[in-house]
């Protein structure tokens, strides 16, 4: 992607959709970061239908740690890997009563400490419920990234650094969400839905024609 095409890009995606947010479902810091947490490998849709059964009756750390491990199994085993998420929740919430007075830390430092949440989820929660300007680069986001050549590289770092580097920083803090749903809903991984894209203008990715 050509450096002028990218404020159009980003502009676009704006005005289809001015305030994105996150498709998993929460009311407080600790809520998303659980839902983050549990959806490795898993679909927001999943995670949500688990969550909606469980913060109900476990939605603090302390709440989460009184359900112990088989209680909180009960609630997510709908979800894949559930038995090691589970295990990584009740760890992490552990850490953040005894060391955090029951808080989710504020620094990427503190948050990648905590057991199950890598570099990915400290940015998701980083981004969306303190407001900074990161770039959790999942499979979509590594996919638009990619084919779109907005930010190429061969890992999701490597995608990462590139998408700090190059996206305006007036789009920074929103162009995690319009990147995961362009490739969610228009950039899909094996069908892209190039002739409803409003951004191919702006791509350089080249779709097949059909054969006559």
């Amino acid at each position: 992607m050509k450096t002028q095409h990218i404020e159009p890009f980003f502009a676009t995606l704006k005005a289809a959709n001015p305030q994105p947010n996150t498709e998993l479902e929460y009311t407080s810091v600790f809520e998303l970061l659980t839902a983050v947490l549990l959806s490795a490998q898993a679909t927001d849709v999943g995670v949500n239908k688990a969550t909606r059964r469980l913060f109900p009756v476990a939605n603090t750390p302390q709440q989460i740690l009184d359900l112990g491990l088989d209680g909180l199994e009960r609630y997510i085993k709908t979800i894949g890997l559930y038995h090691s998420k589970a295990k990584h929740l009740m760890q992490t919430c552990r850490i953040l009563v005894e060391q955090h007075q029951g808080a989710v830390p504020r620094t990427r430092e503190a948050l990648e400490a905590l057991p199950g949440v890598g570099r990915k989820t400290a940015n998701v929660v980083l981004n969306v419920a303190f407001g900074e300007p990161t770039m959790a680069v999942d499979t979509h986001i590594f996919r638009v990234g990619n084919r779109t050549g907005l930010a190429p590289g061969k890992t999701p770092l490597a995608v990462e650094m590139q998408l700090m580097k190059r996206i305006p920083a007036q789009y920074l803090v929103d162009a995690h969400h319009w990147l995961i749903l362009h490739g969610r809903y228009v950039c899909q991984a094996r069908k892209p839905l190039c002739w409803q894209c409003g951004v191919s203008d702006y791509c350089s990715f080249k779709p097949k024609t059909p054969k006559a």
